[in-house]
C-alpha cells in the first residue's frame, strides 16, 4: 500500500510540476534562517494516508517511534520516543528518551535522501536532521530549526507577486485530479471513505470537468469560475488530511510539513503562499484561512467536509 501511495505521489507531483511554465525554473529563494509558519513540534500520526504528501514518518517534526529490542524484558521495547531520540535505561532499569547520536543514523544511499533545513544546511537524511535538532532542544536556535524541504539545499528563486497569485490555480486543479485518480483506483475503500467517494463521484461524472493536462493559467482560472463547486471539496479534503494531530481545525508547521516538503523544490512560491495563508500571523492556519487562500467563499467553508 505504501509503495502504491508513493507511486501515486510521484504521478501527481509530475502532473503538478508539468503545469509550471517552462520559463520559471523550479527553484526558490535562497534558504536562509526564515521564520517558519508555525514553530511547535506536535506529535504527528505514524502513517500518512495522504497520496499528495510524503510519508509522514519520514518528515514529521515529532513523530513517535518505538525502539525495538530482541529482549522482551527490555523496558525500552514498548517505550515511545519522538523523532531524533532513542530509548535507553538508567541505573534503575527505567526507560528514558535521549538524543540520538547522528553517527548511528544509516548512511544515505543518494541525494534523494538528503533534506534541507531552515538553517540552509543539507543533512544526509531526516534521521541526521532530527538527531541534530534534538541536540539543540531547549535553545532558541533549536526552537526555530525545522525541516524545510526534500533534497539538498539549493537556490530557490524569489516568488513574485504575480506568480503567487498563480499558485492556487495549479494547486486546486492538482488536488481535484488527485481525488479523481483515487476514486478511479480505490477498489477496496482504503483511500477514500464511502462519503468521500460519493462527493468525488459527482466531480468525476460531471461532463464539465476539466480533464487533467498541461493547461494554461487562463483556462484554469476560467474553469474555477465556471465550475467553482467542483473545487470546494478537494480544498477541504486536503485540509482534513493534514489536520491530524491533534484534529483541531488548525494546521501547525509540523502538520503542514508533509505537504510543503515535497512541493518546495517543484514550486518556488510554496513557502510564501503558506506564510500568506496565516493571515493573522498566529503561527497556525485555520480552516477559514486555508479556504480563503484557495479562493473558497466564506459561505462555503464547511467543517463537516473536513471530517
Amino acid at each position: 500500500m505504501r509503495v502504491w501511495i508513493i507511486f501515486l505521489l510521484c504521478l501527481a507531483g509530475q502532473a503538478f510540476a508539468a503545469s509550471i511554465t517552462e520559463e520559471q525554473p523550479i527553484l526558490d529563494e535562497p534558504v536562509v534562517e526564515e521564520e517558519p509558519i508555525m514553530e511547535e513540534d506536535e506529535v504527528m500520526p505514524e502513517g500518512g494516508a495522504n497520496p499528495v504528501q510524503v510519508e509522514t514518518g519520514e518528515f514529521d517534526e515529532a513523530i513517535e517511534i518505538i525502539e525495538e529490542d530482541v529482549n522482551a524484558e527490555n523496558p525500552c521495547l514498548n517505550h515511545h520516543c519522538k523523532k531524533g531520540k532513542v530509548c535507553e535505561v538508567d541505573e534503575e532499569n527505567t526507560p528514558m528518551c535521549v538524543c540520538q547520536d547522528p553517527t548511528s543514523c544509516p548512511a544515505s544511499v543518494g541525494e534523494f535522501e538528503h533534506v534541507c533545513a531552515t538553517d540552509n544546511t543539507t543533512y544526509d537524511s531526516s534521521c541526521h536532521f532530527f538527531a541534530h535538532k534534538c541536540s539543540l532542544e531547549g535553545t532558541k536556535k533549536g526552537h526555530k530549526l525545522h525541516l524545510d524541504y526534500i533534497g539538498p539545499c539549493k537556490f530557490i528563486e524569489p516568488c513574485l507577486d504575480a506568480e503567487l497569485n498563480e499558485f492556487p490555480l495549479r494547486m486546486r486543479d492538482w488536488l481535484k485530479n488527485v481525488l479523481v485518480t483515487l476514486y478511479e483506483r480505490d477498489e477496496e475503500n482504503n483511500l477514500l471513505t464511502e462519503k468521500q467517494k460519493l462527493r468525488v463521484k459527482k466531480i468525476y461524472e460531471n461532463e464539465k470537468r476539466l480533464q487533467a493536462g498541461d493547461h494554461s493559467l487562463d483556462l484554469l482560472a476560467h474553469d474555477f469560475e465556471k465550475n467553482y463547486n467542483m473545487y470546494i471539496f478537494p480544498v477541504h479534503w486536503q485540509f482534513g488530511q493534514l489536520d491530524q494531530h491533534p484534529i483541531d481545525g488548525f494546521l501547525s508547521h509540523t502538520e503542514l510539513a508533509p505537504l510543503r516538503a515535497p512541493l518546495i523544490p517543484m514550486e518556488h512560491c510554496t513557502t510564501r503562499f503558506f506564510e500568506q495563508c496565516d493571515s493573522d500571523s498566529d503561527k497556525y492556519i485555520a480552516l477559514e484561512e486555508w479556504a480563503k487562500c484557495f479562493g473558497i467563499k466564506d459561505q462555503d467553508v464547511d467543517k463537516d467536509l473536513v471530517i
